[in-house]
């Protein structure tokens, strides 16, 4: 993905993005779609581009990573400029929409301060997919289906040539990470739901890429075997390094049940079991993700409605 030719903003017609993949029905055009195969050449690319690596790992950092994590932290502050209302609801604080509403105000605006001036005329266009990264105002709640616009509006950021191939591992370990701990805040904030019933895939209610590439971060650690993130003191002493064990740590940090989830995690969960066994080799890594990819992508975008050009 990242060694084809970028587009020219100068001369390509942008549009904003429309609803196109509704029912099961859409679903098989869109697996045929250049966008698609962008989507799973970029989660691919990111995934080896951090493996091996901490999050915490010095890496190239350019102009455009300082400007998008100054961007994220702009909406952060969003948050909490907008405190949570007494509501008789425990779930799906309605400050949420006022939040909402403020980026839907000023989203464009933060994004062309973020980007430079030769990248703006795509400004349109891939604005969308960070406003659908945050959440769904009418229902107040957040899912993989909002994660996976967000790995859209990077993706983007790559195809304008915005981003560079060695921005790859600053993507993953700053700039995602970041949106990461911006989600968590939201989530906390606002009690938002997640967007399923029971999580999904039985690995977090709300987040799947941080499983896939903090696997490929733990991939031939030599000092965290895979049974040791069940352990609570493993977990606190690398989330900060580790994003396959922050997301664990966060989990525990909201569920005052999930000690004892994670210790049974193995028989109440065992496709999260073989996940983490996975990680030490890399072909097997290579297979399970290949498969959970593309289930990620196929479903999320009947669940959300994804939006998307045809392309």
């Amino acid at each position: 993905m990242c060694s084809e030719m970028p587009i020219d903003c100068g001369h390509h017609k942008f549009e904003e993005p429309k609803r196109a993949v509704l029912c099961p029905a859409d679903v098989k055009k869109w697996e045929q779609s250049s966008a698609y195969q962008d989507i799973l050449g970029f989660i691919t690319s990111m995934n080896v581009a951090v493996k091996g690596k901490k999050t915490s790992a010095p890496c190239i950092t350019s102009s455009l990573t300082t400007s998008l994590l100054k961007m994220l932290d702009t909406i952060s502050q969003w948050v909490g400029d907008i405190p949570p209302i007494d509501q008789p609801q425990r779930y799906g604080n309605k400050a949420f929409r006022d939040f909402y509403s403020r980026f839907k105000e000023q989203g464009e605006r933060i994004m062309r301060e973020a980007l430079p001036e030769e990248f703006h005329p795509a400004v349109a266009e891939i604005a969308v997919y960070l406003q659908e990264s945050f959440g769904n105002s009418t229902r107040i709640d957040y899912g993989t289906g909002h994660e996976l616009s967000f790995i859209m509006f990077l993706c983007c950021l790559f195809k304008i040539g915005a981003l560079k191939q060695e921005d790859s591992a600053a993507v993953v370990t700053q700039i995602f990470n970041r949106y990461l701990s911006l989600c968590r805040k939201l989530q906390t904030t606002y009690k938002m739901e997640p967007a399923g019933s029971q999580g999904v895939w039985s690995l977090d209610d709300y987040q799947f890429i941080p499983f896939i590439w903090g696997s490929s971060q733990l991939q031939m650690n030599p000092k965290i075997s895979p049974e040791m993130f069940c352990n609570e003191k493993t977990v606190n002493d690398n989330a900060d390094d580790y994003m396959f064990l922050s997301c664990i740590k966060f989990i525990l940090s909201v569920s005052c049940i999930f000690k004892d989830y994670v210790l049974n995690l193995e028989t109440r969960h065992p496709h999260t079991r073989s996940l983490t066994q996975a990680f030490p080799k890399n072909e097997l890594v290579c297979q399970h993700l290949k498969r959970e990819r593309g289930d990620i992508i196929t479903i999320q975008c009947i669940n959300e409605g994804l939006y998307r050009n045809n392309q």
